[in-house]
Protein backbone atom coordinates (compact mmCIF):
# COMPACT_ATOMS: atom_id res chain seq x y z
CA UNK A 1 0.00 0.00 0.00
CA UNK A 2 1.15 3.69 -1.15
CA UNK A 3 1.86 6.64 1.39
CA UNK A 4 -1.62 7.90 -0.63
CA UNK A 5 -3.39 4.95 -0.28
CA UNK A 6 -3.00 4.64 3.52
CA UNK A 7 -3.64 8.19 4.16
CA UNK A 8 -6.65 7.72 2.02
CA UNK A 9 -8.16 4.82 4.06
CA UNK A 10 -7.82 6.39 6.83
CA UNK A 11 -9.44 9.92 6.17
CA UNK A 12 -12.13 7.68 4.82
CA UNK A 13 -12.65 6.02 7.55
CA UNK A 14 -13.76 8.70 9.54
CA UNK A 15 -15.94 9.72 7.30
CA UNK A 16 -14.05 12.22 5.01
CA UNK A 17 -15.68 11.72 1.77
CA UNK A 18 -14.23 15.59 0.49
CA UNK A 19 -10.93 16.98 0.30
CA UNK A 20 -10.65 21.19 0.08
CA UNK A 21 -7.88 22.23 -2.23
CA UNK A 22 -6.25 24.51 -4.42
CA UNK A 23 -3.72 22.29 -6.41
CA UNK A 24 -0.40 23.56 -7.40
CA UNK A 25 3.02 21.21 -9.11
CA UNK A 26 3.88 19.96 -5.55
CA UNK A 27 0.54 18.96 -4.63
CA UNK A 28 -0.39 17.41 -7.76
CA UNK A 29 0.11 13.46 -7.54
CA UNK A 30 -1.55 13.82 -4.04
CA UNK A 31 -4.57 14.68 -5.20
CA UNK A 32 -4.27 12.24 -8.10
CA UNK A 33 -4.17 9.84 -5.56
CA UNK A 34 -7.03 10.49 -3.57
CA UNK A 35 -9.27 11.21 -6.57
CA UNK A 36 -8.68 7.28 -7.22
CA UNK A 37 -8.88 6.55 -3.63
CA UNK A 38 -12.57 7.60 -3.91
CA UNK A 39 -12.18 10.93 -2.16
CA UNK A 40 -13.85 13.83 -4.10
CA UNK A 41 -11.88 16.82 -4.86
CA UNK A 42 -12.93 19.89 -3.61
CA UNK A 43 -11.12 22.90 -6.03
CA UNK A 44 -12.02 26.41 -4.03
CA UNK A 45 -10.72 29.66 -5.72
CA UNK A 46 -7.93 30.34 -2.52
CA UNK A 47 -6.54 28.59 -0.07
CA UNK A 48 -7.95 30.38 2.62
CA UNK A 49 -11.78 29.43 1.21
CA UNK A 50 -10.00 26.24 1.38
CA UNK A 51 -9.39 26.04 4.97
CA UNK A 52 -12.56 27.83 6.07
CA UNK A 53 -14.37 24.90 4.24
CA UNK A 54 -12.58 22.50 5.94
CA UNK A 55 -12.80 23.52 9.42
CA UNK A 56 -16.82 23.78 8.78
CA UNK A 57 -16.72 20.70 7.63
CA UNK A 58 -14.82 19.43 10.44
CA UNK A 59 -17.07 20.88 13.02
CA UNK A 60 -20.29 19.21 11.62
CA UNK A 61 -18.72 15.51 10.61
CA UNK A 62 -16.27 15.16 13.56
CA UNK A 63 -13.13 15.62 11.18
CA UNK A 64 -12.33 17.88 7.73
CA UNK A 65 -9.27 17.74 5.08
CA UNK A 66 -7.67 20.39 2.99
CA UNK A 67 -4.59 20.33 0.82
CA UNK A 68 -2.00 22.69 -0.79
CA UNK A 69 0.91 23.22 -1.83
CA UNK A 70 3.98 24.17 -0.67
CA UNK A 71 4.59 27.60 0.97
CA UNK A 72 2.95 29.73 -1.73
CA UNK A 73 -0.53 27.62 -0.53
CA UNK A 74 0.28 26.50 2.42
CA UNK A 75 1.22 30.09 3.86
CA UNK A 76 -2.22 31.62 2.50
CA UNK A 77 -3.82 28.79 4.51
CA UNK A 78 -2.24 29.45 8.11
CA UNK A 79 -5.23 31.71 9.48
CA UNK A 80 -8.00 29.44 8.70
CA UNK A 81 -5.87 26.47 10.46
CA UNK A 82 -5.06 29.07 13.39
CA UNK A 83 -9.01 29.42 13.73
CA UNK A 84 -9.63 25.47 13.60
CA UNK A 85 -6.61 25.67 16.39
CA UNK A 86 -8.04 28.34 18.55
CA UNK A 87 -11.88 27.04 18.43
CA UNK A 88 -11.22 23.56 18.37
CA UNK A 89 -12.06 22.14 15.31
CA UNK A 90 -10.81 19.06 13.36
CA UNK A 91 -8.51 19.10 10.61
CA UNK A 92 -6.17 17.47 8.53
CA UNK A 93 -3.84 19.73 6.61
CA UNK A 94 -2.08 17.99 3.83
CA UNK A 95 0.61 20.22 1.96
CA UNK A 96 2.64 18.99 -1.33
CA UNK A 97 6.44 19.60 -0.89
CA UNK A 98 9.61 19.19 -2.61
CA UNK A 99 10.64 15.81 -3.55
CA UNK A 100 13.70 14.30 -1.25
CA UNK A 101 16.01 13.75 -4.40
CA UNK A 102 15.33 17.66 -5.48
CA UNK A 103 16.75 18.26 -1.87
CA UNK A 104 20.12 17.56 -1.84
CA UNK A 105 22.92 20.39 -1.59
CA UNK A 106 19.58 22.60 -0.85
CA UNK A 107 18.65 24.07 -4.10
CA UNK A 108 16.86 27.14 -4.51
CA UNK A 109 13.61 25.49 -5.68
CA UNK A 110 10.58 27.60 -6.35
CA UNK A 111 8.47 28.46 -3.19
CA UNK A 112 10.91 27.76 -1.37
CA UNK A 113 11.19 30.58 1.93
CA UNK A 114 14.31 29.95 3.93
CA UNK A 115 15.04 26.70 4.23
CA UNK A 116 13.33 23.37 3.93
CA UNK A 117 11.44 23.10 6.67
CA UNK A 118 10.25 26.66 7.13
CA UNK A 119 6.62 26.15 6.26
CA UNK A 120 6.64 23.13 9.05
CA UNK A 121 8.11 24.94 11.56
CA UNK A 122 5.37 27.74 10.96
CA UNK A 123 2.84 24.82 11.54
CA UNK A 124 4.10 23.32 14.34
CA UNK A 125 2.89 26.73 16.32
CA UNK A 126 -0.82 26.15 14.65
CA UNK A 127 -1.30 22.02 15.06
CA UNK A 128 -1.25 19.71 17.88
CA UNK A 129 1.30 17.28 15.46
CA UNK A 130 3.31 18.28 12.77
CA UNK A 131 5.87 15.99 10.46
CA UNK A 132 7.62 15.26 7.09
CA UNK A 133 6.54 12.21 6.18
CA UNK A 134 10.18 10.87 4.79
CA UNK A 135 10.70 7.40 5.86
CA UNK A 136 8.28 4.70 4.29
CA UNK A 137 9.27 2.28 7.96
CA UNK A 138 7.62 4.99 9.60
CA UNK A 139 5.18 7.00 7.79
CA UNK A 140 1.93 4.29 8.25
CA UNK A 141 2.05 4.72 11.96
CA UNK A 142 3.07 9.13 11.75
CA UNK A 143 -0.69 9.25 9.59
CA UNK A 144 -2.37 7.30 12.19
CA UNK A 145 -1.01 8.76 15.48
CA UNK A 146 -2.01 12.20 13.30
CA UNK A 147 -5.20 11.21 13.03
CA UNK A 148 -5.87 10.44 16.52
CA UNK A 149 -4.42 13.27 17.69
CA UNK A 150 -6.75 15.45 15.58
CA UNK A 151 -9.86 13.42 16.89
CA UNK A 152 -8.55 13.73 20.59
CA UNK A 153 -7.86 16.68 21.13
CA UNK A 154 -10.32 17.89 18.06
CA UNK A 155 -7.61 20.46 16.69
CA UNK A 156 -5.74 20.19 13.85
CA UNK A 157 -2.42 18.12 12.27
CA UNK A 158 0.06 19.11 9.47
CA UNK A 159 1.57 16.17 7.38
CA UNK A 160 3.89 17.34 4.90
CA UNK A 161 4.51 14.69 1.74
CA UNK A 162 7.21 15.48 -0.40
CA UNK A 163 6.35 14.69 -4.38
CA UNK A 164 8.82 11.20 -4.17
CA UNK A 165 7.21 9.85 -1.09
CA UNK A 166 3.25 10.05 -2.55
CA UNK A 167 3.36 6.91 -4.38
CA UNK A 168 6.58 5.14 -2.34
CA UNK A 169 4.93 1.61 -0.55
CA UNK A 170 5.22 1.88 3.03
CA UNK A 171 4.70 -0.47 6.06
CA UNK A 172 1.48 -1.30 7.47
CA UNK A 173 1.12 -0.47 11.61
CA UNK A 174 0.42 -3.46 13.37
CA UNK A 175 -1.02 -1.21 15.94
CA UNK A 176 -2.70 1.70 16.28
CA UNK A 177 -1.38 4.55 18.26
CA UNK A 178 -2.53 5.46 21.20
CA UNK A 179 -2.71 9.10 22.30
CA UNK A 180 -1.93 9.68 26.00
CA UNK A 181 -4.40 8.74 28.35
CA UNK A 182 -7.95 7.54 26.63
CA UNK A 183 -9.62 6.13 29.84
CA UNK A 184 -10.28 8.21 33.25
CA UNK A 185 -8.69 7.00 36.01
CA UNK A 186 -11.67 5.65 37.93
CA UNK A 187 -10.85 7.01 41.48
CA UNK A 188 -9.89 10.25 40.19
CA UNK A 189 -13.57 10.40 38.10
CA UNK A 190 -15.15 8.73 41.12
CA UNK A 191 -13.87 11.66 43.62
CA UNK A 192 -15.04 14.54 41.12
CA UNK A 193 -18.07 13.68 40.87
CA UNK A 194 -19.04 12.94 44.42
CA UNK A 195 -17.21 16.25 44.90
CA UNK A 196 -19.84 18.14 42.19
CA UNK A 197 -22.58 16.36 43.43
CA UNK A 198 -22.16 17.92 47.46
CA UNK A 199 -21.73 21.11 45.63
CA UNK A 200 -24.90 20.88 43.11
CA UNK A 201 -27.28 19.51 45.81
CA UNK A 202 -26.11 22.27 48.41
CA UNK A 203 -27.07 24.80 46.10
CA UNK A 204 -30.06 27.21 45.99
CA UNK A 205 -29.24 28.49 42.17
CA UNK A 206 -27.46 26.21 40.27
CA UNK A 207 -26.63 26.92 36.18
CA UNK A 208 -25.30 25.43 33.60
CA UNK A 209 -22.84 27.54 31.32
CA UNK A 210 -22.35 25.45 27.99
CA UNK A 211 -20.11 26.06 25.16
CA UNK A 212 -18.30 24.65 21.95
CA UNK A 213 -16.65 21.62 23.43
CA UNK A 214 -20.06 20.25 24.37
CA UNK A 215 -20.74 20.37 20.50
CA UNK A 216 -16.99 19.02 19.93
CA UNK A 217 -17.12 16.08 21.44
CA UNK A 218 -20.65 14.94 20.87
CA UNK A 219 -22.11 15.51 24.23
CA UNK A 220 -25.55 17.34 22.88
CA UNK A 221 -28.14 14.52 23.81
CA UNK A 222 -26.01 14.35 27.53
CA UNK A 223 -26.40 18.12 28.18
CA UNK A 224 -30.11 17.96 27.16
CA UNK A 225 -30.81 15.09 29.23
CA UNK A 226 -28.70 16.59 32.14
CA UNK A 227 -30.80 19.71 32.07
CA UNK A 228 -33.80 17.85 31.91
CA UNK A 229 -33.26 15.19 34.25
CA UNK A 230 -31.81 17.76 37.18
CA UNK A 231 -33.86 20.59 36.29
CA UNK A 232 -30.82 22.53 36.83
CA UNK A 233 -31.46 25.56 33.45
CA UNK A 234 -28.64 26.10 30.84
CA UNK A 235 -27.61 28.83 29.44
CA UNK A 236 -24.97 29.06 26.02
CA UNK A 237 -21.67 30.96 24.95
CA UNK A 238 -21.49 32.82 21.98
CA UNK A 239 -19.12 30.62 20.18
CA UNK A 240 -21.14 27.51 21.84
CA UNK A 241 -24.60 28.82 20.76
CA UNK A 242 -27.01 26.00 19.64
CA UNK A 243 -24.78 23.33 21.37
CA UNK A 244 -28.20 22.94 23.10
CA UNK A 245 -31.84 23.14 21.63
CA UNK A 246 -32.90 26.98 21.69
CA UNK A 247 -36.76 26.06 21.95
CA UNK A 248 -35.71 23.82 25.39
CA UNK A 249 -37.92 24.83 28.30
CA UNK A 250 -35.31 24.97 30.67
CA UNK A 251 -32.70 27.37 28.14
CA UNK A 252 -32.45 30.91 29.55
CA UNK A 253 -30.29 32.26 26.71
CA UNK A 254 -26.77 33.39 25.57
CA UNK A 255 -24.66 34.68 28.37
CA UNK A 256 -22.20 37.39 27.05
CA UNK A 257 -21.04 39.32 30.08
CA UNK A 258 -21.73 42.97 30.30
CA UNK A 259 -22.61 42.52 27.07
CA UNK A 260 -25.27 40.21 27.23
CA UNK A 261 -29.10 40.25 28.47
CA UNK A 262 -29.49 41.85 31.26
CA UNK A 263 -31.55 39.04 32.19
CA UNK A 264 -29.51 36.43 31.83
CA UNK A 265 -26.48 37.93 32.86
CA UNK A 266 -28.43 38.60 36.30
CA UNK A 267 -28.92 35.31 37.10
CA UNK A 268 -25.66 34.19 36.13
CA UNK A 269 -24.30 36.20 38.80
CA UNK A 270 -27.01 35.43 41.21
CA UNK A 271 -26.29 31.62 41.08
CA UNK A 272 -24.35 29.50 43.39
CA UNK A 273 -23.14 27.12 41.48
CA UNK A 274 -21.98 27.31 38.14
CA UNK A 275 -21.34 24.10 35.98
CA UNK A 276 -19.21 25.29 32.93
CA UNK A 277 -19.10 22.79 30.61
CA UNK A 278 -16.41 22.71 27.78
CA UNK A 279 -16.30 26.69 27.90
CA UNK A 280 -13.49 28.94 26.85
CA UNK A 281 -12.85 31.64 29.67
CA UNK A 282 -12.60 34.35 26.65
CA UNK A 283 -13.39 37.92 26.59
CA UNK A 284 -16.07 36.97 23.91
CA UNK A 285 -17.29 34.14 26.60
CA UNK A 286 -17.19 36.66 29.49
CA UNK A 287 -18.47 39.73 27.42
CA UNK A 288 -15.61 41.55 28.68
CA UNK A 289 -17.32 41.04 32.95
CA UNK A 290 -16.02 43.78 35.19
CA UNK A 291 -15.05 41.15 37.59
CA UNK A 292 -13.56 37.65 37.59
CA UNK A 293 -15.36 34.63 37.74
CA UNK A 294 -15.57 33.45 41.49
CA UNK A 295 -14.23 30.24 41.04
CA UNK A 296 -15.16 29.15 44.66
CA UNK A 297 -18.96 28.48 42.91
CA UNK A 298 -17.39 26.92 39.79
CA UNK A 299 -17.59 23.45 38.59
CA UNK A 300 -15.85 23.80 35.71
CA UNK A 301 -15.09 21.15 33.36
CA UNK A 302 -12.98 21.32 30.24
CA UNK A 303 -11.37 18.62 27.65
CA UNK A 304 -8.05 20.39 29.11
CA UNK A 305 -8.62 20.38 32.55
CA UNK A 306 -11.05 19.82 35.86
CA UNK A 307 -11.37 21.79 38.52
CA UNK A 308 -14.13 21.95 41.77
CA UNK A 309 -13.88 24.96 43.47
CA UNK A 310 -9.98 25.27 43.83
CA UNK A 311 -9.94 21.14 43.59
CA UNK A 312 -7.94 20.48 40.41
CA UNK A 313 -8.40 16.72 39.26
CA UNK A 314 -5.97 14.93 36.91
CA UNK A 315 -6.48 12.19 34.09
CA UNK A 316 -10.81 12.42 34.45
CA UNK A 317 -11.92 12.50 30.72
CA UNK A 318 -14.50 15.52 29.63
CA UNK A 319 -16.78 13.02 28.18
CA UNK A 320 -16.53 10.78 31.04
CA UNK A 321 -17.58 13.45 33.52
CA UNK A 322 -20.59 14.92 31.93
CA UNK A 323 -21.83 11.72 31.53
CA UNK A 324 -20.97 10.51 35.16
CA UNK A 325 -22.80 13.76 36.31
CA UNK A 326 -25.86 12.55 34.05
CA UNK A 327 -25.61 9.38 35.92
CA UNK A 328 -25.78 11.10 39.71
CA UNK A 329 -29.09 11.17 39.27
CA UNK A 330 -29.31 14.74 40.89
CA UNK A 331 -32.81 16.79 41.03
CA UNK A 332 -33.04 20.03 41.26
CA UNK A 333 -36.76 22.17 41.73
CA UNK A 334 -36.90 24.47 38.63
CA UNK A 335 -37.19 28.11 39.23
CA UNK A 336 -40.74 28.83 38.96
CA UNK A 337 -39.64 32.37 36.70
CA UNK A 338 -36.57 31.30 34.99
CA UNK A 339 -35.36 34.37 32.98
CA UNK A 340 -37.06 34.15 29.58
CA UNK A 341 -36.35 37.35 28.14
CA UNK A 342 -38.74 37.87 24.79
CA UNK A 343 -36.75 38.20 22.13
CA UNK A 344 -36.72 41.42 20.03
CA UNK A 345 -37.53 39.46 16.95
CA UNK A 346 -40.68 38.14 17.66
CA UNK A 347 -41.94 42.14 17.89
CA UNK A 348 -44.65 42.88 15.19
CA UNK A 349 -42.81 44.19 12.06
CA UNK A 350 -44.18 46.63 9.16
CA UNK A 351 -43.72 45.06 6.52
CA UNK A 352 -43.59 48.39 4.75
CA UNK A 353 -40.56 50.05 6.51
CA UNK A 354 -37.47 50.11 5.53
CA UNK A 355 -35.15 47.00 7.15
CA UNK A 356 -33.84 47.48 10.29
CA UNK A 357 -30.98 45.26 11.50
CA UNK A 358 -33.53 44.48 14.06
CA UNK A 359 -36.08 43.29 11.66
CA UNK A 360 -33.84 41.71 9.08
CA UNK A 361 -33.04 39.39 11.81
CA UNK A 362 -36.50 39.07 12.92
CA UNK A 363 -37.89 37.78 9.15
CA UNK A 364 -34.73 35.26 8.90
CA UNK A 365 -36.01 33.89 12.81
CA UNK A 366 -39.33 33.55 11.20
CA UNK A 367 -37.97 31.35 8.44
CA UNK A 368 -35.60 29.21 10.45
CA UNK A 369 -36.40 25.21 11.01
CA UNK A 370 -34.63 22.07 11.66
CA UNK A 371 -33.92 21.77 7.89
CA UNK A 372 -31.49 25.35 8.23
CA UNK A 373 -28.07 26.03 9.56
CA UNK A 374 -27.07 29.11 10.19
CA UNK A 375 -23.59 29.95 9.35
CA UNK A 376 -22.82 33.85 10.43
CA UNK A 377 -19.66 35.93 9.97
CA UNK A 378 -17.86 38.21 12.32
CA UNK A 379 -19.50 41.41 12.76
CA UNK A 380 -22.69 42.53 12.85
CA UNK A 381 -23.99 39.48 11.16
CA UNK A 382 -22.66 37.47 14.36
CA UNK A 383 -24.21 39.76 17.10
CA UNK A 384 -27.35 40.23 15.49
CA UNK A 385 -27.62 36.55 15.22
CA UNK A 386 -27.78 36.28 19.09
CA UNK A 387 -31.14 36.41 19.48
CA UNK A 388 -31.66 33.96 16.79
CA UNK A 389 -34.02 30.99 18.13
CA UNK A 390 -32.01 27.78 17.03
CA UNK A 391 -34.46 24.77 16.82
CA UNK A 392 -32.13 21.98 17.08
CA UNK A 393 -28.03 21.58 18.75
CA UNK A 394 -25.42 22.11 16.40
CA UNK A 395 -27.28 24.32 13.68
CA UNK A 396 -25.44 27.65 14.32
CA UNK A 397 -21.73 28.18 13.51
CA UNK A 398 -19.58 30.71 13.36
CA UNK A 399 -16.05 32.02 14.40
CA UNK A 400 -17.48 33.94 17.63
CA UNK A 401 -13.74 33.55 19.38
CA UNK A 402 -10.65 33.57 17.00
CA UNK A 403 -13.08 36.10 14.43
CA UNK A 404 -11.78 36.37 11.43
CA UNK A 405 -13.90 37.95 8.91
CA UNK A 406 -14.59 35.96 5.30
CA UNK A 407 -15.76 32.95 7.38
CA UNK A 408 -19.31 32.07 5.97
CA UNK A 409 -19.46 32.02 2.81
CA UNK A 410 -16.63 29.55 2.04
CA UNK A 411 -17.65 27.86 5.39
CA UNK A 412 -21.09 27.18 3.87
CA UNK A 413 -19.57 24.96 0.66
CA UNK A 414 -17.87 22.64 3.77
CA UNK A 415 -21.11 22.76 5.92
CA UNK A 416 -23.47 21.94 2.90
CA UNK A 417 -21.19 19.15 1.64
CA UNK A 418 -20.91 17.63 5.53
CA UNK A 419 -24.78 17.64 5.87
CA UNK A 420 -26.55 17.92 2.61
CA UNK A 421 -30.16 17.72 4.11
CA UNK A 422 -29.73 21.03 5.69
CA UNK A 423 -30.20 24.38 3.81
CA UNK A 424 -27.42 26.88 5.01
CA UNK A 425 -28.60 30.38 5.81
CA UNK A 426 -25.31 32.30 5.24
CA UNK A 427 -25.23 36.16 6.84
CA UNK A 428 -22.11 38.13 5.87
CA UNK A 429 -21.50 41.62 5.56
CA UNK A 430 -20.63 43.81 2.94
CA UNK A 431 -16.61 43.59 4.10
CA UNK A 432 -16.85 40.12 4.44
CA UNK A 433 -18.09 39.22 1.44
CA UNK A 434 -15.40 41.69 -0.43
CA UNK A 435 -12.90 39.16 1.49
CA UNK A 436 -14.09 35.65 0.10
CA UNK A 437 -17.42 36.05 -1.64
CA UNK A 438 -15.59 34.80 -4.84
CA UNK A 439 -16.09 31.30 -3.39
CA UNK A 440 -19.79 31.53 -4.78
CA UNK A 441 -17.97 30.28 -7.70
CA UNK A 442 -17.30 27.40 -5.94
CA UNK A 443 -20.97 26.81 -4.53
CA UNK A 444 -21.58 27.41 -8.45
CA UNK A 445 -19.19 24.84 -9.65
CA UNK A 446 -20.63 22.17 -7.27
CA UNK A 447 -23.64 23.13 -7.65
CA UNK A 448 -24.47 23.79 -3.69
CA UNK A 449 -27.35 25.85 -2.89
CA UNK A 450 -27.21 28.44 0.25
CA UNK A 451 -29.28 31.28 0.98
CA UNK A 452 -26.98 34.36 1.14
CA UNK A 453 -27.95 37.23 3.29
CA UNK A 454 -25.67 40.10 2.18
CA UNK A 455 -26.24 42.76 4.85
CA UNK A 456 -25.02 45.69 2.85
CA UNK A 457 -24.50 48.92 4.95
CA UNK A 458 -21.13 50.32 3.18
CA UNK A 459 -18.73 49.56 5.36
CA UNK A 460 -17.29 47.82 8.30
CA UNK A 461 -20.47 48.51 11.26
CA UNK A 462 -18.91 47.25 13.95
CA UNK A 463 -15.86 49.17 13.98
CA UNK A 464 -18.05 52.15 13.52
CA UNK A 465 -19.82 51.70 16.73
CA UNK A 466 -16.31 52.12 18.21
CA UNK A 467 -14.76 54.76 16.18
CA UNK A 468 -15.92 55.65 13.17
CA UNK A 469 -13.97 57.19 10.31
CA UNK A 470 -13.23 56.97 6.30
CA UNK A 471 -11.27 53.98 7.15
CA UNK A 472 -14.14 51.75 7.73
CA UNK A 473 -16.00 52.37 4.69
CA UNK A 474 -16.03 50.34 1.21
CA UNK A 475 -16.47 50.41 -2.44
CA UNK A 476 -20.22 49.78 -2.85
CA UNK A 477 -20.49 46.61 -5.15
CA UNK A 478 -23.48 46.18 -7.00
CA UNK A 479 -23.48 42.63 -5.29
CA UNK A 480 -26.77 41.39 -6.90
CA UNK A 481 -25.15 41.37 -9.85
CA UNK A 482 -22.69 38.66 -9.31
CA UNK A 483 -24.87 35.37 -10.14
CA UNK A 484 -24.65 37.70 -13.85
CA UNK A 485 -20.89 37.30 -13.65
CA UNK A 486 -21.21 33.65 -12.46
CA UNK A 487 -23.53 33.03 -14.65
CA UNK A 488 -26.00 30.42 -11.75
CA UNK A 489 -27.87 31.35 -8.92
CA UNK A 490 -30.53 33.77 -8.34
CA UNK A 491 -30.12 37.57 -6.91
CA UNK A 492 -32.04 40.72 -5.66
CA UNK A 493 -31.56 43.40 -3.36
CA UNK A 494 -34.46 44.51 -1.05
CA UNK A 495 -35.14 47.61 0.60
CA UNK A 496 -38.06 47.10 2.64
CA UNK A 497 -39.52 44.06 4.65
CA UNK A 498 -41.96 43.15 2.48
CA UNK A 499 -39.46 42.70 0.07
CA UNK A 500 -37.03 40.86 2.11
CA UNK A 501 -39.79 38.33 3.11
CA UNK A 502 -41.06 37.61 -0.33
CA UNK A 503 -37.31 37.29 -1.82
CA UNK A 504 -36.89 34.43 1.48
CA UNK A 505 -40.32 32.78 0.27
CA UNK A 506 -38.57 32.60 -3.34
CA UNK A 507 -35.47 31.35 -1.42
CA UNK A 508 -36.61 28.77 0.14
CA UNK A 509 -39.09 27.79 -2.63
CA UNK A 510 -36.70 27.66 -5.57
CA UNK A 511 -34.15 24.89 -4.62
CA UNK A 512 -32.41 24.61 -7.85
CA UNK A 513 -29.16 27.29 -7.04
CA UNK A 514 -28.08 29.51 -4.05
CA UNK A 515 -30.04 32.72 -3.51
CA UNK A 516 -27.74 35.91 -2.64
CA UNK A 517 -30.52 38.40 -1.03
CA UNK A 518 -28.68 41.93 -0.59
CA UNK A 519 -30.02 43.83 2.12
CA UNK A 520 -29.82 47.32 2.40
CA UNK A 521 -29.18 48.85 5.71
CA UNK A 522 -28.66 52.08 7.08
CA UNK A 523 -24.83 52.61 7.97
CA UNK A 524 -26.07 54.10 11.38
CA UNK A 525 -28.28 50.68 12.31
CA UNK A 526 -26.69 48.78 14.87
CA UNK A 527 -28.22 45.53 16.55
CA UNK A 528 -29.27 45.40 20.42
CA UNK A 529 -26.43 43.48 21.42
CA UNK A 530 -23.78 45.28 19.60
CA UNK A 531 -25.17 48.62 21.19
CA UNK A 532 -25.17 46.80 24.46
CA UNK A 533 -21.68 46.40 24.05
CA UNK A 534 -20.43 49.85 23.23
CA UNK A 535 -22.31 51.35 25.72
CA UNK A 536 -20.86 49.02 28.78
CA UNK A 537 -17.25 48.31 28.15
CA UNK A 538 -16.28 51.97 25.96
CA UNK A 539 -14.32 53.56 28.11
Amino acid sequence: MTTIQFLAQQLLAHNVKHLFCVPGDYSLKILDGFAKEGIRIINTCDEQGAGFAADAYGRLNGLGAVCITYCVGGLKVTNPVAEAFAEKSPVVVISGAPGLRERQKDPLLHHKVKDFDTQLNVFKALTVFATILENPRDIGAQILQAVELALQYKRPVYLEIPRDIVAAEIEIPKNGFSAGFLQSNPKALDEALKEAKAMIESSSQPLILADVEIQRFGLQKELEMLTTQTGIPVCATLLGKSVIAETHPHYIGVYEGATGSEEVCAYFDRSDCLILLGVFMTDITLGSTKSALDMSKCIYATSEKLTIRYHSFEEVRFEDFVKGLLALNIRKSLPKQLPHPPSPLLSRIDENASISVNSFFGLVNSFLSPKTVVIADVGESLFGAIDLVIHESTEFISPAYYASVGFSIPASIGAELAKPHLIPFVICGDGAFQMTGIELSTTCRYNLRPVVFLLNNGGYSTERIFLDGPFNNLLNWNYSKITELLGCGRSCSVKTNRELKEAIEKAMSDRDSFWLIEVMLSSADHSLALQRMAQRIMP
